[in-house]
C-alpha cells in the first residue's frame, strides 16, 4: 500500500507542477492543449485525478482535484483482486501462483533489457540447442548476483551492479628496456572505494595481477 501511495503521491505532484507551468505560458489554446495532453501522458495515474479545461477564447487553463476519486483511490492502494477458475486452492496459494506470473514476466524483462538477448537465426539444430543453452546460463547468473545482492544491498539491482564492475578495466602497461625489448605488464584497475565495500559484501575477489611478457621485435619471446 505504501508504495502505491508514493508512486500515486510522484505522479500526481509532477502533473501538478507541470499544470502550473503551463498556467504561467502564454500559449495559443491548440499549443496549450498539446502540452496539457503531453503532461497527462507523462502523468498518466495522476491525470485520472484532476479535472482539466482550457476555456475559451482566451485559452485559460483550468484544474482541479478530483477529490472523490482520490478518496476511492486511496481505498483502493494495496489491495488486489484476482479473478480464477482454480476454486480449488487457497486464497494463499492463488496469491503465489499470481506472483510466480509475475516473476516470469520479470524473466522476460531482463532478457531483453539488463542481458540485451536478441534473436539469432539459427539453421542448424544444434546451434539452436546451444543459443538456448548461453541464454539460459546468462540468466542463472543474474539471478545468482541478484540473490548474493539481496543480504547486502537490497536497493542494487544487477544491473547497477555490473555497471560498477565495468569501471575495473584492463591494460597494458609497455615498459622499454635498454636493449631494444619490450616488458608488457597486464594490469586490472584496482576498483574505486564504493566498488571495494561491493566486493568485500559479496565475499568476492580480483584475480592477481598477471605475471609480465617480454616482446621483442613486436614478436613475444620467452626469457
Amino acid at each position: 500500500m505504501n508504495k502505491e501511495r508514493a508512486m500515486r503521491q510522484r505522479q500526481l505532484k509532477g502533473l501538478w507542477k507541470r499544470l502550473r507551468q503551463l498556467q504561467g505560458m502564454k500559449l495559443k489554446r491548440d499549443a496549450l492543449m498539446e502540452k496539457v495532453g503531453a503532461a497527462k501522458q507523462q502523468y498518466p495515474a495522476g491525470a485520472r485525478l484532476v479535472e482539466i479545461t482550457v476555456a475559451e477564447p482566451e485559452a485559460k487553463l483550468v484544474f482541479t482535484l478530483r477529490k472523490d476519486k482520490l478518496r476511492q483511490v486511496r481505498r483502493r492502494e494495496g489491495r488486489y483482486l484476482l479473478r480464477t477458475n482454480l476454486t480449488g486452492y487457497e486464497p494463499a496459494r492463488l496469491w503465489e501462483f499470481y506472483m510466480q506470473l509475475a516473476q516470469v514476466e520479470e524473466a522476460f524483462r531482463n532478457f531483453k533489457g539488463d542481458l540485451s538477448l536478441r534473436p539469432v537465426y539459427h539453421q542448424r539444430e544444434d546451434r539452436i540447442e546451444a543459443h538456448i543453452f548461453l541464454a539460459f546460463l546468462a540468466y542463472c547468473l543474474h539471478v545468482t548476483l541478484r540473490a548474493m545482492l539481496r543480504p547486502h544491498a537490497p536497493g542494487l539491482t544487477p544491473r547497477a551492479a555490473l555497471e560498477k564492475f565495468k569501471a575495473v578495466m584492463m591494460i597494458d602497461v609497455h615498459l622499454p628496456t635498454s636493449d631494444g625489448r619490450t616488458i608488457i605488464l597486464p594490469r586490472h584497475t584496482q576498483p574505486e572505494a564504493d566498488l571495494q565495500l561491493l566486493l568485500h559484501a559479496l565475499k568476492l575477489k580480483l584475480p592477481p595481477q598477471p605475471p609480465p611478457r617480454l616482446s621483442a621485435g613486436g614478436k613475444l619471446v620467452r626469457d
